[in-house]
């Protein structure tokens, strides 16, 4: 098999992989809440434990795909 062909194939998997796990994130904004709530709120249990939730894995696995696929683009480019 020609290695154009596997990069591309590869390239294609990682990029369906970051859409799917970017799209399954939460959103960051708490609109109001974040504005109006106190100091004390951020030292909650859930704060403690954040990277443990899963939450933090998809963080993680958008990051570990997104190095992939910079990483498969530029040996494509070396490639062809």
């Amino acid at each position: 098999m020609d290695l154009n062909i596997v990069l591309t194939v590869l390239q294609v998997i990682v990029s369906v992989v970051l859409i799917v796990v970017v799209l399954m994130q939460p959103g960051k904004t708490n609109g109001f809440q974040g504005i109006m709530s106190s100091g004390g709120a951020s030292t909650s249990f859930y704060s403690k434990n954040k990277s443990r939730t899963t939450e933090a894995r998809l963080v993680r696995i958008t990051i570990v795909c997104a190095i992939l696929f910079a990483m498969l683009s530029m040996a494509h480019n070396l490639v062809q």
